[in-house]
């Protein structure tokens, strides 16, 4: 069995990564294909996954992106051609990958956690056929997309899957130049080249300079973040983020796959997203594992009681290996 695995942003390598290991173990060929954005390629290359770049980002605008789509499929097709048939083509929101694989005629299979990426899951849920989604997300949020049928649902956070084999390494400390007797705190900076995300975050901002000065570390998405975050410790290349994470005593995000991982490894979160909120959101909010940072005076940098956290959950990735693959039957 071949199978096509294409990566578009950081966190899919992360999410996609241990479904590989599964496939592979089970005997298929993998074969990757990664875009040039974020930390995409870096990442791949820190866990050794062999991979072609193909394609890059095109910017936030909406035309930005229609082009890159196109442009981004067509290549992709014209690879998979080349690199011979293929049994199933998956992605985690990538559309590009289920537009190529309409193009060749291969099954395909789509994951997501956050529903109001309307753009993305309009094209992604009516190519795909399959749909793997958190059991959290109702399907009713997803009937406008015509993935009703093709809903694969899984228990827990897709963070909880691809953690599960994880154990911090403290030498990511050492390398950043931290002092783990004194407070840390993980920074992500809002996803702001997404469509879902087009306005700025004053909280976020008031967050930041309230944190000047002291040991936080921000993680910019894209270069043009970086010239604004002087005074703060920015990893010049892609680190060890989920054991940064596992460290932190606090961490503070405007996405959403960082704010899992936290909640995920028992690391006390915030959040800024000032989108939508996602049905997995929600919930954790609503439990007590998520809060909302409407206020920068909220946020309270000290050492976490570490025995507090809980015991982690882990999920064995094999399940959503199964859902990934359940349209070769």
């Amino acid at each position: 069995m071949r199978i096509w695995v294409d990566l578009t942003n950081s966190p899919h390598v992360l999410v996609l990564r241990p479904i590989i290991d599964v496939l592979r173990a089970r005997g298929a060929e993998v074969r990757v294909t990664a875009r040039d954005f974020a930390q995409t390629v870096a990442l791949c290359e820190r866990f050794g996954i062999e991979h072609e770049v193909i394609g890059r980002h095109r910017g936030g605008r909406v035309a930005a992106k229609a082009l890159g789509l196109l442009d981004r499929s067509a290549a992709l097709t014209r690879w998979a051609r080349r690199a011979g048939g293929f049994d199933l083509a998956l992605g985690h929101g990538s559309n590009d990958v289920t537009v190529a694989a309409r193009l060749l005629r291969i099954p395909c299979s789509t994951m997501f956690d956050y529903e109001w990426a309307t753009v993305q899951h309009t094209i992604n849920c009516r190519l795909a056929q399959a749909v793997v989604v958190p059991e959290a997300i109702p399907p009713e949020r997803l009937d406008r997309y015509g993935a009703r049928r093709k809903l694969r649902r899984y228990p827990g956070l897709k963070e909880e899957y691809y953690l599960a084999d994880f154990e911090p390494d403290p030498a990511v400390l050492d390398e950043l130049g931290l002092d783990p007797a004194q407070p840390i705190a993980v920074v992500r900076t809002p996803p702001s080249v997404s469509l879902y995300h087009r306005f700025e975050n004053d909280v976020f901002a008031s967050v930041l300079e309230q944190l000047r000065g002291t040991q936080a570390v921000v993680l910019p998405r894209v270069p043009e973040q970086r010239a604004q975050l002087q005074g703060f410790i920015v990893p010049e290349r892609a680190i060890d983020a989920q054991s940064l994470v596992a460290f932190a005593d606090v961490v503070v995000s405007a996405g959403g796959t960082m704010n899992r991982e936290a909640v995920a490894l028992g690391t006390p979160v915030f959040t800024t997203f000032e989108g939508r909120l996602g049905a997995v959101d929600e919930r954790l909010i609503a439990e007590g594992r998520l809060r909302r940072l409407e206020r920068p005076e909220q946020l309270e940098l000290v050492k976490r009681d570490r025995g507090a956290a809980g015991e982690r959950i882990r999920r064995d990735p094999a399940l959503l290996a199964d859902l990934l693959c359940s349209p070769l039957g």
